[in-house]
């Protein structure tokens, strides 16, 4: 769209990738992206980093291993775990495991599967340890 004044592009977009991001979140599923030579991308953009190019959306089994592990200590709160998870799909994110406390409770290389939580009022990914099998 060009004004007679301006012969710049403006570009509009439908929705947002966090939006698109946090639909999938209301909808039970971990989105992210893949830029066009395959490679995963988290979180989500408009462009391929590096390239620009185009990027497409999937959907993750919620399957990782716990790659670091940490205790958060808030004022007048208390101590809660913070995680990094190597997604089964190439990408890697922040959550948290339920079911403990402290970062030293969650082992490097564990299995864990994503469940979606009500975290102030939207659904957010957390992990739990992954049953055998899993």
């Amino acid at each position: 769209m060009t004004s007679n004044n301006d012969q710049s592009e403006i570009l509009t977009i439908e929705e947002s990738p966090l939006k698109v991001y946090l639909d999938g979140c209301a909808a039970g599923k971990i989105r992210y992206q893949v830029d066009p030579d395959g490679k995963p991308v988290f979180f989500p953009r408009l462009f391929a980093p590096g390239s620009g190019g185009n990027i497409e959306w999937r959907e993750a089994t919620g399957a990782g291993t716990v790659y670091a592990a940490t205790t958060i200590h808030p004022r007048g709160g208390d101590p809660y775990n913070v995680v990094l998870v190597d997604m089964d799909e190439g990408f890697r994110m922040m959550s948290t495991v339920r079911g403990t406390e402290s970062g030293a409770d969650v082992p490097i290389g564990m299995r864990v599967t994503a469940s979606m939580e009500d975290i102030d009022g939207e659904q957010r990914p957390v992990f739990v340890e992954a049953t055998e099998g899993a």
